[in-house]
């Protein structure tokens, strides 16, 4: 295998995906503990790699649209050339991670052969076949590695952690009643009130509510739940930089979420995490570890992958607060938080 000194990692462009890669990252560094480990990422998910032991530099890169952005492309690739990295490891599956990695003259030009881009890598990996992996999203960045020799095998089960943030838990429930992709994968903001309520009360814990500046009249539906029932509770929708929610996310003593970043950023932070799924696969992109629970009703349309319910929304209406409390329980119960 080639001694790399100088390794480039364009990483996923969302929050969610680029969790799901951190054991691919962490493989790299792993294989290569020597090397300078350079991750290219857009601003938005930069934060999540600032304290990570695989990371030494990170690289913001937001291209622009229309002309501005063709100069944008040519910019990061003259700024890609002159750090003379010897390989490049393409996470994300864009033609454009190819295109820039090829203009900037990087030798060893690694990703998985998708989007017209083959020609442009020099180790086009073919894409695994339906059932050729374990299904979690996070197995799909680790087989990368594994065709080109960089990795030996696969985990037996998903895994994600972030790493180096270890502050002490506090009193507090945190809730993420948002998702970006769309409102098919929301639970109803009355009834993540009602459960941060009943789980607060008996342990005299607060309640931060999470999520984008999009998103704060959401977070303010459940805030307003919350004071309703005498629960004292922040609403941090759009103050936050992710760097910032990392930190109160890890200090929670429990997280209670639907299908989004927030949710894989509580449970790679291993902090206990209940997360509500219906319009989305909770086998591909559900929470890892022992300390995550999935709490869901099977419906013949669900997992649809869709971004607005066309009918009546009955996988996320299905879902009592009941259910999320007694799934929040049993976590807390394997914590020994009385």
């Amino acid at each position: 295998m080639e001694p790399y000194s100088r390794i480039l990692i364009r990483a996923t462009n969302w929050v969610g995906d680029a969790v799901m890669s951190l054991p691919a990252l962490a493989a790299v560094r792993a294989r290569f503990p020597q090397a300078h480990i350079a991750v290219l990422a857009r601003p938005w998910v930069e934060g999540l790699y600032r304290r990570q032991p695989f990371a030494d530099e990170i690289i913001p890169y937001q291209p622009a649209p229309g002309w501005q952005g063709v100069q944008d492309r040519l910019a990061i690739a003259r700024l890609l050339r002159r750090k003379r990295f010897d390989c490049a490891v393409l996470l994300q599956n864009a033609f454009d991670a190819a295109l820039v990695t090829f203009l900037a003259g990087i030798p060893r030009r690694i990703g998985y052969a998708r989007d017209g881009r083959a020609p442009l890598l020099t180790s086009a990996v073919p894409v695994p076949d339906k059932g050729a992996i374990p299904p979690h999203e996070s197995f799909y960045y680790l087989e990368l590695l594994r065709r080109i020799g960089w990795l030996d095998q696969l985990p037996s089960q998903p895994l994600v952690r972030l790493a180096g943030i270890h502050p002490a838990p506090r009193p507090l429930i945190g809730v993420s009643p948002g998702a970006a992709f769309g409102s098919a994968k929301r639970w109803l903001p009355e009834r993540f009130a009602e459960s941060a309520a009943l789980l607060a009360a008996p342990l005299q814990a607060g309640v931060a509510i999470f999520g984008s500046a999009q998103e704060r009249t959401l977070c303010e539906q459940v805030r307003g739940g919350l004071a309703a029932r005498g629960i004292d509770a922040h609403n941090h929708a759009g103050e936050t930089t992710l760097e910032e929610f990392i930190s109160l996310a890890a200090s929670c003593m429990l997280f209670l979420t639907n299908d989004s970043g927030a949710m894989h950023i509580a449970s790679a932070l291993g902090v206990p995490t209940v997360a509500v799924f219906g319009a989305t696969n909770h086998v591909t992109t559900g929470p890892t570890g022992p300390l995550a629970r999935v709490v869901r009703h099977g419906f013949d349309c669900s997992p649809c992958l869709l971004r607005e319910c066309p009918i009546d929304h009955r996988c996320m209406t299905a879902v009592a607060s009941g259910e999320v409390v007694a799934a929040a329980h049993e976590l807390l119960l394997q914590m020994d938080v009385k």
